[in-house]
């Protein structure tokens, strides 16, 4: 069974829209586009991430991607242009970015034959709404957020629509010197449900629950 890994830049309050850019992704009158660029420094580019890896793309990130990385240099853009690339697209008729295969039918259903195949670890970057089908389908198995000291109030975030209700085990986390925390989370089962009151509730604890229950 593959791992399928979301890596993301998030805000403090969860967003990931246009991380990398004003003219990344201004849907929705979004302007805060390219809010995590400066807090990268040379160690947070240096780190050490899966060396084989393929990519599981929404519409949107695929066309940033294509626009992008076919005309770089480099380890990450030979990785990138080279990698098997899945696209989930109900617009597109087509996907030439070279090894690039547009998802047929059911996004949810394709994906998990996909883990159930031989082959490296797959990737979700970006697509925030490819990752919200995933959550709601319950198919990710790693989510590695890159955790940026800002907060932007409005845009497309991580954890939304999609999400269900589960417990995560942090297994690795760093922090940069420019205050970016990288927490590496694996799921843990359901949510251990506790409580902090009393064995039993006083008078005045009971008095509240009846006023909520009764709206």
């Amino acid at each position: 069974m593959r791992t399928l890994a979301v890596p993301s830049f998030v805000s403090l309050d969860g967003v990931v829209q246009a991380a990398g850019g004003p003219h990344e992704d201004p849907t929705g009158g979004f302007t805060m586009g390219g809010w995590a660029v400066t807090y990268f420094d040379e160690e947070m580019l240096n780190r050490p991430s899966e060396t084989s890896y393929e990519l599981l793309l929404g519409r949107g990130t695929y066309e940033i991607f294509a626009a992008h990385w076919p005309y770089d240099e480099g380890p990450v853009a030979d990785h990138l242009n080279s990698t098997r690339k899945y696209v989930a697209s109900t617009t597109l008729d087509r996907v030439e970015w070279n090894n690039s295969t547009l998802i047929p039918g059911d996004v949810a259903e394709y994906v998990r034959k996909l883990k159930c195949e031989d082959g490296p670890e797959l990737q979700v970057h970006g697509s925030p709404g490819l990752v919200q089908t995933l959550l709601r389908h319950d198919l990710i198995d790693e989510f590695r957020t890159w955790i940026f000291p800002v907060v932007l109030g409005s845009g497309k975030r991580l954890f939304d629509g999609g999400t269900l209700p589960r417990a995560l085990k942090l297994v690795d986390s760093w922090v940069s010197k420019t205050g970016v925390m990288l927490n590496t989370y694996v799921r843990d089962g359901e949510i251990p449900i506790g409580e902090m009151d009393f064995e039993v509730p006083t008078e005045a604890e009971l008095a509240r629950r009846e006023r909520l229950a009764a709206g």
